[in-house]
């Protein structure tokens, strides 16, 4: 069959500001797995440019596919974009079968059935396995029904399936490459570079992560087979970053420590960087070594707050000290460290700002990046937070970089101005100054300084935008108003026991 694989543009500071892109490993896996089946696949990556909704328009109506797939990475904040351009597809191609994927249709199948009658079936959960089956029923004119991991509506009835089984062997299905030009996407200071996978799933309870109950069981690529696509994307293709979109890539030290030197047997002059756990840095602490000899130059470290009984309430699972070591024994080994901190779990007053600042100083991370609390309807602390207030309407400013949730004691401009205080003392001490222009290490300068470029563009952006360009309501709904009930009870890991 004809299928058009789009990736909308996104609004989203991580989208537009650094002006470079990484192509959409999602949908490409999906890509890659429909190629093998036999269909002619195009892929428009709208987030290159980025497209204007115009030109994606009529990009689908000139290639008149028989079936398109959507869905982007940041599915949340990108539903509005989604809504809007398949509204146009089908006013443009009636006959047009529209299928949408991602973490929050896959959640919230339910309501975008009822509410946007152009979108034909969403597809839930993993869908390299989902989709050439969902494109065979469709093909054959076999009853959706019988296809696990979908829903779609029948007879003015909404139809949810089987969950589809976790998929078992990630190297069962590749990459398709092919779909895109990888010289356009660029990375990290204009290093051509590529997103990639290496593990799925996180085993920790975190009850805030909107993305544990989507992957499920944590499950690994085989190291060797994973280091020699990177060699193969580095010497075929010149990628010279690669983006691990892991949660947790460190959790099995054993799988881990194999991954890092088969790269190293490959003799691979790259740049990896990732997201991690504190805890497993500490607990690797004598092979961080073998870390950076496979190329690692930075890693995301969720602390996600300061506060030990803040910790404790959302289940982290980690501790302020674990953190501050992960920290140190990073740098020791010429690794920088991107401390991610997150606001507004609770109540929030002028003291708890003057702790966390203190705290952050404290842990001395290379680099910060703060966020709001994003409640999602399908984690525990949505339960939570149920009862609080949304400030935030705009569903595509739910991106972390929004504050959407109220705080009984302080307005929100007051807590904007304490977060963006606390990042220029951060990146301005002469420390952090030191690090971005004059220290030694080639390759740590270099991260400091893109990340400093980036963090003036994003300040000045998120300035504008907050006192002029968003529009926040005051007495507005309740979470559970806003979005709907708790759904925490149907995670997906429950189709493990099948």
């Amino acid at each position: 069959m004809r299928i058009l694989i789009v990736n909308p543009p996104h609004p989203a500071i991580g989208s537009r500001i650094p002006q470079e892109q990484l192509p959409p490993l999602g949908l490409l896996l999906v890509g890659g797995s429909l190629l093998d089946a036999g269909h002619d696949v195009t892929l428009v990556d709208a987030e290159l440019g980025p497209l204007s909704h115009g030109e994606i328009v009529g990009k689908v109506v000139t290639h008149q596919p028989q079936i398109l797939l959507i869905g982007h990475s940041g599915s949340t904040s990108a539903h509005p974009i989604v809504v809007e351009l398949t509204r146009r597809f089908r006013r443009e191609l009636p006959n047009l079968i529209i299928v949408y994927g991602g973490v929050f249709p896959t959640y919230h199948f339910h309501d975008i059935l009822t509410q946007e009658p152009q979108i034909d079936v969403i597809v839930r959960g993993e869908g390299e396995a989902t989709v050439p089956k969902l494109i065979a029923a469709i093909e054959n004119g076999d009853d959706l029904a019988n296809v696990e991991g979908i829903a779609f509506r029948s007879h003015d009835q909404i139809v949810e399936t089987l969950p589809a089984p976790m998929i078992q062997d990630l190297d069962a299905y590749r990459v398709g490459w092919e779909l895109v030009d990888l010289k356009k996407y660029s990375y990290y200071g204009g290093k051509q570079a590529v997103v990639m996978q290496f593990s799925r799933g996180c085993p920790h309870l975190c009850n805030y992560c909107g993305q544990r109950g989507f992957w499920a069981r944590w499950r690994h690529r085989d190291p060797k087979k994973f280091a020699k696509e990177i060699a193969w994307l580095h010497r075929t293709h010149g990628v010279e970053l690669f983006n691990l979109a892991d949660e947790n890539p460190t959790v099995n030290k054993a799988v881990w420590r194999e991954l890092c030197e088969a790269i190293i047997a490959e003799n691979l002059p790259v740049t990896i960087i990732g997201s991690t756990r504190a805890d497993d840095i500490v607990r690797d602490a004598d092979i961080l070594y073998l870390y950076r000899q496979a190329g690692v130059e930075r890693f995301l470290l969720g602390m996600e707050n300061t506060d030990e009984s803040t910790l404790k309430k959302i289940r982290k699972g980690s501790k302020t000290n674990t953190d501050r070591e992960a920290i140190r024994l990073l740098r020791q080994h010429g690794i920088l460290s991107l401390a991610t901190w997150v606001t507004d779990f609770e109540e929030v007053t002028d003291r708890d700002f003057i702790h966390a600042l203190r705290q952050l100083l404290w842990y001395d991370p290379d680099q910060i990046m703060s966020l709001y609390v994003t409640p999602h309807r399908w984690t525990g602390y949505y339960r939570i937070a149920s009862e609080r207030r949304v400030i935030q309407l705009d569903q595509s400013k739910w991106d972390y970089k929004h504050q959407v949730l109220e705080t009984r004691y302080m307005p929100p401009w007051r807590i904007f101005l304490w977060v963006k205080f606390i990042e220029i003392i951060l990146q301005t001490r002469p420390v952090a100054l030191w690090r971005s222009f004059f220290q030694p290490n080639r390759a740590s300068r270099h991260g400091m300084n893109w990340f400093t470029r980036m963090g003036r563009r994003v300040l000045a952006h998120e300035l504008w935008n907050f006192f002029f360009g968003d529009f926040r309501v005051s007495n507005g709904p309740t979470l559970e108003q806003f979005w709907g009930a708790p759904q925490d009870h149907q995670e997906i890991p429950l189709r493990i026991s099948r």
